[in-house]
Parts: structure tokens; sequence; C-alpha cells
């Protein structure tokens, strides 16, 4: 599979104008030179490499090396070096508890998965030196009369796993070509490394249940400071995430710390509302340590003990939910619950899901077999006296589906009511719009079996639907349908509007219609999709 990853990376795009207008830069060899592309950051000089007119880096540091006695502790900069350091490959990611896809064994049920989704396709290795930023840019050190917007990525796997180059849809390049855009993509801490709530052990700690939030934060000051010498303008940033990225985003959005860091924010299936009180969260510290046989006077060795061994202690737990703590400080309090943040009320927001997300026919044999019984029986274990009405209610709004399509679809009722929550709260405040969506798309490849799970956006969002052939196929129409995502990405980075010609008019949010974007084979804007059954699942 590596080769032909390696082939779809290096082919190029030769098609006319986007729906942006935009010309598309002709395809040209990759070079690595120093003469060429060299960009000077606030840390020293870098050097990466240019690839079909784009220039890229990766691995450059944005903060210093986390271990020892800065674990736990908030990010610092990374110290200056002399001459000018290689950007080529990718950095470390954080060490995690999470086996890397399927280790290789393609045997195990997550194999279509795999395939789908190119899984650790740019897995480098774990290690505490993992603050790191990937950009890709159509020009570097060039005139400041042409600053572009810049898109900083936020990848998924909660805020326990993944990494910024762990999914082949990930790669920046057609996004900032066909776009005219700068992208960034990040590594930072995640799990025990950035969300260990150790505050109750002392001032030096304060920083501790939350460490992986202020990485993103640095992040957001390094791209103040120094993407101009890449293209970029620093005055129109955009975050966005799918999964945990998107609840990486929604958690900026309402921290102090990162005002005016962003001037836009997208979420992806990541619609989270609350984040964790400090109680919670110390429950998983109180376990981390009885896992490691240390008592609250030893916390000190957490320093010390090597990141493989507290990695087996965080695995021998029962499912920690890492993740922000609201601390009164940086995170003064839930994100978008009761009501979205007043800190961020000026940033315009993009939000949405996908059609199936968590049930879907990925690694799953039961999309074949399903039946109205057996639809019965789940939904009434999900929602007790309701099934009948919530499963009446979905037939209306899906009258072809299967079973096993309704099935889906119900199970998505819980990150879709979020996603409209959040959109409606934000609409609340009355100072910026913002937009809601649904992708509905449905893959060619494995006999169609997939559906639209979690994950399936990105490579559109990205507009590598011509890299990642594995899950789209390469077909005109998903080529097409790239071409339209991306655009609308790129137009709200521009503007704060998803709109452009490719799209029927998509409205802003409003709580009495909550119209919402069907990205589709024909996209169309509906008006409270699914509104039935979310009102009689969650009352509202």
């Amino acid at each position: 599979m590596s080769g032909i990853m390696r082939r779809d990376w290096l082919r190029g795009v030769t098609a006319g104008l986007g729906a942006s207008g935009i010309s598309r830069l002709a395809p040209a060899a990759t070079t690595a030179s120093y003469r060429d592309c060299v960009v000077e950051t606030t840390a020293g000089n870098v050097r990466g490499y240019t690839s079909h007119g784009v220039h890229t880096f990766k691995g450059i540091p944005y903060g210093a090396p986390t271990g020892g006695a800065a674990r736990f502790q908030a990010p610092s900069k990374p110290k200056p070096w002399p001459g000018v350091r290689s950007s080529l490959s990718y950095g470390h990611i954080c060490p995690n508890s999470i086996p890397i896809a399927s280790g290789g064994d393609n045997t195990a049920p997550r194999d279509e998965d795999e395939f789908l989704l190119y899984r650790s396709h740019g897995y480098p290795g774990a290690g505490e030196d993992c603050l790191r930023v990937n950009v890709w840019t159509p020009q570097i050190n060039g005139s400041h009369a042409h600053k572009r917007p810049v898109m900083v990525w936020m990848h998924g796997g909660g805020f326990t796993g993944g990494s910024g180059n762990d999914l082949l849809a990930y790669d920046g390049e057609n996004l900032a070509r066909h776009g005219d855009v700068v992208v960034v993509t990040h590594n930072h801490r995640l799990n025990l490394f950035g969300y260990l709530n150790l505050m109750q052990f002392g001032e030096r700690y304060t920083d501790s249940a939350n460490a992986g939030m202020l990485d993103l934060v640095a992040v957001l000051e390094w791209v103040r400071d120094n993407i101009a010498g890449f293209g970029g303008d620093p005055g129109s940033v955009t975050i966005f995430g799918q999964s945990g990225g998107g609840a990486k985003v929604g958690t900026l959005m309402a921290m102090p710390a990162a005002k005016g860091l962003f001037h836009r924010a997208v979420v992806q299936s990541g619609s989270s509302l609350r984040m964790a009180m400090p109680e919670d969260s110390a429950k998983f510290t109180a376990s981390l340590l009885q896992q490691l046989n240390l008592s609250k006077t030893q916390v000190e060795q957490l320093h010390t003990l090597p990141a493989a061994r507290l990695c087996a202690a965080a695995m021998a737990m029962k499912r920690p939910a890492w993740g922000p703590t609201v601390d009164g400080e940086t995170l003064p309090h839930h994100p978008f619950d009761p009501e979205a943040p007043s800190v961020s009320a000026g940033v315009p927001m993009l939000i949405g899901t996908n059609l199936n997300e968590f049930v879907n026919g990925v690694d799953n044999p039961e999309v074949d077999t399903l039946t109205a019984e057996q639809l019965q029986e789940r939904v009434s274990k999900l929602y007790g006296s309701k099934a009948d009405q919530v499963i009446a209610a979905y037939r209306r709004e899906y009258p072809k589906a299967t079973p096993f399509g309704l099935l889906a679809a119900i199970s998505a009722a819980r990150p879709r009511q979020n996603a409209f929550t959040q959109a409606e709260r934000k609409s609340h405040l009355g100072a910026a719009p913002a937009y809601e969506y649904i992708f509905g798309w449905r893959t060619p490849m494995l006999d169609g079996r997939p559906g639209t799970f979690h994950s399936c956006e990105i490579a559109f969002v990205f507009d590598n639907a011509d890299k990642c052939v594995n899950y789209t196929g390469g077909t005109p129409e998903a080529l097409a349908l790239a071409k339209t995502v991306s655009q609308a990405w790129i137009h709200f980075a521009r503007s704060g509007n998803p709109n452009h010609g490719g799209l029927p008019e998509w409205p802003a949010f409003a709580p009495h219609k909550k119209a919402a974007m069907i990205f589709d084979r024909t996209s169309a804007v509906r008006e409270d999709p699914e509104g039935e059954g979310r009102r009689i699942i969650f009352g509202t």
C-alpha cells in the first residue's frame, strides 16, 4: 500500500479552474533547495521542499521538548537553532496508549477502516519532543501585499490519540494549491501528557489539566509570529478540526488565552458542549497513581518514569476520558453550555456532522443482515418506550433506508443534536453567523457498504479525493464534490461565509428554521433535517 500512497502523493492535478476562479499551478518537479525553499522563523531558519508549486515544511518546532521537568507544564518556546534546520519530514507524535491502527495485522477487525482512511500513513514514531508544525504554502518570502488566509487543522483522535499526519487526508498540498491558502497542521500533547489534573499538588501544576490546550494556543502564537514569512496573513486565521479536533476548536473558543489568535472556526463531527469538572478529572489522576503504585507524596516520580511506563499504566485504567478541565482560569467555563462563549462572540462558525458517524458499514457485517426486529431491539435499548416513535420518524425521513440504514441514522442523533445546539447557541449571541451542514455522500468502494462514516468528509475538505482513492474511488463525482466542499471551507476561511458559485444559497443558521447544507451528489439546503426524530429523543 505504501507504494500506492507514494504514487498518489506525487500525482499532479492539472484540471482547469476551481470554483473560486483561482488558477491552478502547473505541476513541477519536487525540489529541496537551501536557496529556493528557506524561511526565517523566530527560532531560526527552516528548509522545506517544493512539490507541484507548493512549498512544504514539516516538523518545525513551535515549542520546547515536554519531557522530564517540563511534563505537565505549560509549553515553552523552542530553543533557537544555528544555521538552517532541515524540515523535510514529520516530527514525533505524542506518546499514547492507543495502538497505532491495527499494528499491520490485516486479520484485525479494522482492516476496512485502515484501507479507506490510510491510517498511520505518516507515522514517524512517538516522543515527548512532539510540539511540531507542518506548513503548506503557495508562496514564501513574498510581498506582504498578498497575504493568504491561514487554515490551522486540529486532528481527531479525541484528546487521547492521533496526530496531525496520521491520515493521508490531512496532507495540505492540494488545499494550499487549489485554494491559494496557507495550511498548517501540528502535533501536540494528548492523554495524560496533556490533561493529567495535578492541580491539587501545588502551584507548579496549575496548568497540568489543560497543558494540551495550551499547546494549541502556542501553535496559534507561532502562526501569529511566523506565518507572514510563509505567505500567510496572521490577521486571517481559521481553525478547523474533526471529531476530537472539532472539540479542540470549540474549547479554544472559550479560552481567554486564545482570544484574537483566530478569526473563524469550523467544527466537523466534534460539537462537545461540556468538558470535565476538576473533581471528575482528579479521579483519573487517582487511578493513574494507583496503577503506578505511587502515593500522593511521590508525584514527583511522574517526571522521571519512562513515557512507556506511563502509557502502560493508562492502558490499564478503565477507559479514562482524557480532555480539558474547567479549571476556572485556562478554561473558565464549559465551552458551549449553557451558552456560547462570549469571548469569541465575533468569530463565525461552520458546524456539521456526517450522516452515519459511528454506526456504519465499515468492518460491520450487519449492514446486510440487520432485521426490522433487531432494529426495534437496538432502538429500544437506546430510547426505551420512545422506540416506536423514533423509528417511525426516521422512516419518514429516510423512506428507502434499510433497517441498518435507519439504525445508522438514529445512532447519529446525539452528535447531530449537539451540532444543532452549538449552532443555535452561537446564533443567540447575535454577533457572528453560524452555518450548519450534514455530509451525506456514500462511497462506491467496498460495494457501497461503508456509508457516510465518521471521518469520511476529511478527504473532501482537504480536496484530496484524488489522493485518497481507497475511499473516494477517484470517480468524477467524488472529485467534483471535493471541489464543492473544499471551496466552501476556503470561502469561509476568506470571508466567514461558505457560499460560492458551486452551491445553492446557504443561509446562516436561524433557530426557527434550522437550515443545513446537505453535501451529496446534488447538494441542497434542508430545514430542520431529522428534526422530528431529534425532538422525540431529546424533547427539544
